[in-house]
């Protein structure tokens, strides 16, 4: 069915004001906020020692979280593309839990089994803290951001098939050869969505977090939890604000690396296949 011009015209109409409203509107109002008292004092809230350790803390969750992801989402996305066993859709939806669950049903699960009367919570008699300490706000983003590279990776392996790989095999290439030359460039596209997927959701994730966080600046704050303190414990509304327009400020920066590390590939993808 074609659709006539005057109907694809308030198609688009509608769409672009969707998008006006729940997106460039809130967007717009946080940037007025955050800069009406200057950029002065805007630079002044940013540069806070609370500030720089959150923005650190949330770097250094973000660095540990996505090696750890793309590691478990690409052994998980071949064992579900190319394995063909008994228990694949309960695997199927141990991925997809951290959609369906709460985050902070997460966060009161680890709660309960890392804190001191848990299953783990003798390690803090070994001098291991988690709860309340980095250790629980890494495994809570983790958890969070699992499906990511999954649910981009294993599309793809699909897609490809296996011809390329089994043809390595009878010219006897090994099986590290195989992945690291031919499969994990056939799924970079997709694993670098993941990546960009991951770091988002890990530099924004707040519920999971905030249960197993001590939420003391130092270590046990992120940039979203300062947003959330300066605004209701402290009633620094434009600190707050500002908080919010350096994580948002943050995560355009890494979205741009991406797109230009994406856009280099596939220049040397097309001059490689001219």
């Amino acid at each position: 069915m074609q659709l006539s011009r005057k109907t694809v015209l308030s198609l688009r109409f509608i769409a672009l004001a969707y998008l006006f409203v729940l997106v460039v509107v809130p967007i717009a109002t946080i940037l007025y906020r955050t800069f009406a008292p200057g950029l002065g004092q805007f630079w002044a809230w940013i540069t806070t020692p609370a500030a720089i350790s959150a923005l650190q803390t949330s770097l250094l969750i973000v660095a540990v979280t996505v090696p750890l992801n793309v590691v478990f989402g690409i052994m998980v996305s071949l064992a579900l593309a190319r394995g063909n066993f008994r228990g694949k859709g309960i695997i199927h939806s141990l991925v997809d839990l951290p959609f369906a669950v709460s985050p902070i049903i997460v966060g009161a699960s680890l709660v309960l089994l890392w804190g001191s009367g848990g299953w783990f919570g003798g390690l803090e008699n070994w001098g291991i803290r988690v709860i309340y300490a980095l250790p629980a706000m890494i495994i809570a983003t983790v958890f969070s951001t699992m499906p990511f590279i999954v649910r981009e990776v294993e599309p793809v392996l699909r897609e490809i098939g296996t011809d390329q790989e089994q043809a390595a095999t009878t010219l006897g290439a090994s099986p590290w050869q195989i992945f690291f030359l031919i499969t994990l460039p056939s799924i970079r596209w997709g694993l670098t969505y993941g990546v960009v997927l991951t770091v988002a959701r890990a530099l924004g994730e707040f519920g999971a977090v905030i249960m197993v966080a001590s939420n003391f600046a130092g270590g046990g704050q992120t940039l979203t939890l300062l947003v959330h303190s300066r605004y209701m414990d402290d009633h620094n509304e434009y600190g707050a604000y500002a908080a919010a327009t350096l994580l948002m400020g943050v995560s355009v920066l890494v979205l741009i690396v991406m797109t230009a590390i994406q856009n280099r590939q596939d220049k040397k993808q097309n001059e490689y296949s001219s």
